[in-house]
């Protein structure tokens, strides 16, 4: 407990403005997505908070929308007029009890388009401000490329067993060109059972060989420990290192290339979890969240804008999963009604609420537990 207690001391004064700078930037935006939307469609905006709880404070505007600022800073949400709750749930005694001249300003009586629109906005936000985020660090800074030149070959590895050996240049994996060695974990990472066929340049001579990744305790760049998968090998100190410098079109371009990159790797990471091949101890929670802020933010502003970036991918991704109380699970509600013709029944829809929530509150414990363990507590 002295420990934790200590922990905790440390973070606070670097730690806790960093968190709660990228966490609001990133749910504000987030929920600005769907606000705006919202209100491009005619529909009435009750309540627009940053966290959940009791308010800290806030204000009205001149359209009746209340805007506060609440005291659980991991999230937030748009209340719209005819909601149910802060889920966007909606209330189906509502069709009953509001004469058609007072609809117009309620999401339910939208059409089917503009519900879609408002519910695909915030993820869409996201997406935004990471390409925007990534655009500019990408124009102030470059992109640092180190050449994907094998330095170390670890003992008893698989890429020993492929014939892999220092000195040898990486040029593609699976018939993917590699010209920076930062792209060889993220590969590897999700490649689960599949055997790597595995280009390289040995003295002058191309070469093939076949890798089979396996599962490994390591390190991530944060010092923090997890699963991974990896064949061992390490890059040489001999490797030229540059730096790639864009104009704007090209930094947009490759912005929005990084952030498919994020969602690709996201989407293969959590498949390869689903068939064992790797483990669910790299989901972050809120706390591991706060503790890599505060690992970040020693590098920098810079660093921290790139953190908001990744972050910012991730969460509207995430959303856009069909789980019933988030975003997706609200697309995959109209995407029956597209195809029935009618929404889904009353009975249907809070049944699946609960089980969304259900799930939800099961990937929080199973976070929460991760970030413990990550902090020792456990």
């Amino acid at each position: 407990m002295f420990t934790a207690l200590h922990n905790l001391m440390a973070w606070t004064p670097l730690g806790l403005p960093a968190f709660l700078f990228v966490i609001t930037l990133v749910v504000f935006i987030h929920e600005l997505g769907h606000f705006l939307v919202a209100r491009a469609c005619g529909v009435k905006v009750d309540v627009f908070s940053v966290g959940f709880g009791k308010e800290i404070f806030g204000w009205n505007d001149k359209s009746g929308t209340r805007w506060r600022l609440s005291w659980i800073p991991v999230g937030g949400y748009v209340k719209f007029a005819g909601d149910a709750n802060a889920a966007s749930m909606p209330d189906a005694t509502l069709a009953d009890r509001v004469p058609t001249s007072q609809r117009a300003g309620m999401l339910q009586f939208k059409p089917l388009w503009q519900r879609a629109s408002v519910a695909a906005a915030g993820p869409f936000a996201n997406f935004l401000l990471a390409i925007v985020l990534l655009t500019g660090l990408l124009l102030y800074s470059g992109h640092v490329v180190i050449a994907p030149l094998i330095g170390h070959v670890a003992p008893g590895s698989a890429a020993e067993a492929a014939g892999i050996k220092a000195g040898d240049l990486v040029t593609a994996i699976d018939g993917a060109p590699i010209n920076d060695f930062q792209q060889l974990p993220q590969i590897i990472a999700v490649s689960g059972g599949h055997t790597l066929s595995i280009d390289l340049m040995r003295a002058g001579k191309p070469v093939n060989v076949k890798a089979m990744p396996r599962p490994a305790r390591t390190r991530d760049a944060l010092g923090d420990m997890g699963t991974a998968m990896v064949i061992g090998v390490g890059p040489s100190r001999a490797a030229a290192v540059t730096r790639e410098y864009y104009s704007v079109p090209g930094a947009v371009v490759a912005a929005g290339r990084q952030t498919w990159d994020i969602c690709k790797t996201t989407i293969q990471g959590i498949s390869q979890m689903f068939r064992g091949y790797a483990s669910p101890d790299q989901f972050r929670g809120p706390l591991g969240i706060a503790k890599m802020t505060r690992q970040v933010a020693v590098f920098g502003f810079l660093a921290l804008l790139n953190l908001a970036a990744i972050l910012s991918v991730s969460i509207g991704l995430a959303n856009l999963f069909p789980i019933p109380l988030l975003d997706g699970g609200h697309l995959l509600y109209y995407a029956c009604e597209a195809v029935l013709g009618r929404p889904l029944g009353a009975r249907a829809q809070d049944v699946g609420f609960r089980l969304g929530l259900a799930l939800v509150l099961g990937l929080v414990l199973l976070t929460t537990w991760n970030d413990l363990v990550r902090l020792n507590l456990f």
